[in-house]
């Protein structure tokens, strides 16, 4: 493995690198890169995404343009959950609408394994979404990072 396939922060995590681990990968799926957000994982991933099962770096990329295609205004919050030595458990909540112009709010949790490169090996997401109106929105930056002011899952009372 090169150096260039290295994703600090490493395992065994502590608290803030597993904290720093959680908004880094944020920050990349508010991007909506999907190119990008796929070099975050092992060649060989294993995802589980709702019913839907991705298996390694190059399915990544279609499931991620199908999603984003779909999920439009795409705006997430993650926020860390548990760890222990290279596994981390997050929750997140992440706004959206439809080409109808029906919003969304999705909320979920996701299991994450790390090699010792800190690329992510296997990612198990459950995610439900609830229709919200517009008014009932969050997440009113814009499109891109969040910005480090705003407030988390837990201060929005998520």
């Amino acid at each position: 493995m090169t150096n260039r396939e290295s994703r600090p922060p490493l395992p065994p995590f502590t608290t803030e690198t597993a904290t720093q681990k959680v908004r880094l990968a944020e920050d990349a799926w508010n991007g909506r890169d999907p190119q990008k957000v796929s070099l975050a994982y092992t060649a060989d991933s294993q995802w589980r995404n709702r019913a839907e099962f991705v298996n390694g770096r190059e399915e990544v990329v279609p499931f991620l343009q199908r999603k984003w295609a779909r999920e439009l205004d795409y705006r997430l919050i993650k926020e860390l959950w548990a760890f222990k030595d290279n596994r981390i458990a997050v929750r997140f909540a992440y706004e959206w609408h439809d080409d109808a112009g029906n919003w969304f709010r999705s909320y979920g949790n996701e299991n994450w394994e790390f090699d010792d490169s800190g690329l992510m090996r296997r990612r198990i997401a459950s995610i439900n979404d609830l229709p919200i109106s517009d008014s009932q929105r969050l997440y009113h930056w814009p499109l891109g990072r969040r910005p480090d002011g705003h407030q988390s899952l837990s201060e929005l009372g998520l």
